[in-house]
């Protein structure tokens, strides 16, 4: 078991079952707000590692499903901008384990990774990914 750094949304459904998950299988879970985090570029694209830009963000968010931001064709640079100036955009949970850093909650990535065991038939992520979730995130 290990200790997880999860930076999430306080009051959002999907990172109550995300944590749950992670207790569920035995570890430690250190409990952050991603909008009260102080971000800088560099850590924050510490998360994302080589992953597309189109993918750090929440696809839920008002300005991605207005195309005020096309996500497809932003910058990394100015991604990293509007993704600190608004911390709502950043696709969530970001994971830490030791020097280890991930986002999103994809159980079969997780349980790869350090081992959890899925709740539920489909995760929020794949939901996300279909455009589907029904946890009313932003």
């Amino acid at each position: 078991m290990v200790e997880v750094i999860f930076f999430g949304k306080p009051d959002c459904p999907a990172s109550a079952k995300q944590k749950a998950q992670l207790k569920a299988a035995g570890h430690h879970v250190l409990d952050h707000d991603i909008g009260a985090e102080d971000w800088t570029a560099e850590r924050l694209k510490s998360f994302f590692g080589d992953r597309p830009t189109e993918d750090w963000f929440n696809r839920t968010h008002p300005s991605i499903r207005s195309g005020d931001i096309d996500r497809r064709t932003i910058s990394a640079e100015r991604a990293l901008a509007a993704l600190i100036a608004d911390p709502e955009l950043i696709r969530r949970p970001l994971l830490q384990v030791g020097e280890r850093r991930e986002f999103g909650f994809d159980p079969v990535r997780i349980g790869a990774w350090i081992g959890i065991d899925p709740i539920g038939d489909e995760s929020c992520e794949a939901k996300h990914s279909r455009g589907i979730c029904d946890h009313g995130h932003r």
